[in-house]
């Protein structure tokens, strides 16, 4: 920023103080901030967002001809918001490390992971004929007929065996604490 625009922030509107400010100072206080940040970019994006802004809350202080230039100020003022943001994360807890985290199933898999094994553990429940009427009809997807073929029973059996099976499992389901 020129030193006519430095001291005539109320000639031009606070935009054009803000563009200026931004055009002339941005790069290489970016530069000189993910130095200090160890090339973190969004950390050093924030620092160089927030010396601007208070150079644009203090213009009317840092005009005049006591301030030859700007730059030194601003980089004073990166300076400490970085010391201070490095104090402030010392003095709170550390975050955690969120790689654990991933590694768990979201809410909907745990859920359905959960029926499934309480489903398992019900069916091993049920006597031998009907668990095979269950898994050949339900889980397999097998029509009635399909399913006496495959077990080598009448389909009335079959059905009557689903009849009862289904019955007895819905019990074993509640003993377990899973209600339809």
């Amino acid at each position: 920023m020129t030193d006519e625009r430095r001291e005539a922030p109320g000639a031009g509107t606070d935009e054009e103080l803000m563009r200026a400010l931004y055009r002339e100072h941005a790069g290489p206080l970016l530069g000189f901030v993910m130095h200090l940040v160890d090339g973190d970019r969004q950390r050093a994006e924030d620092v160089v967002q927030e010396t601007l802004l208070r150079a644009w809350r203090h213009a009317d202080q840092l005009t005049g001809e006591q301030h030859a230039s700007l730059r030194p100020w601003l980089v004073t003022v990166a300076r400490r918001i970085v010391i201070d943001n490095h104090r402030r994360s010392l003095a709170r807890p550390p975050e955690t490390d969120p790689g654990p985290l991933e590694l768990l199933p979201a809410e909907d898999e745990l859920d359905r992971a959960l029926r499934m094994m309480a489903i398992t553990d019900a069916l091993g429940a049920l006597t031998q004929p009907h668990r095979e009427v269950i898994v050949e009809t339900y889980l397999r997807g097998r029509s009635v007929p399909e399913a006496a073929a495959v077990l080598g029973v009448p389909e009335g059996t079959v059905k009557s065996r689903v009849f009862y099976a289904l019955r007895s499992l819905r019990l074993a389901l509640e003993e377990r604490g899973v209600t339809s």
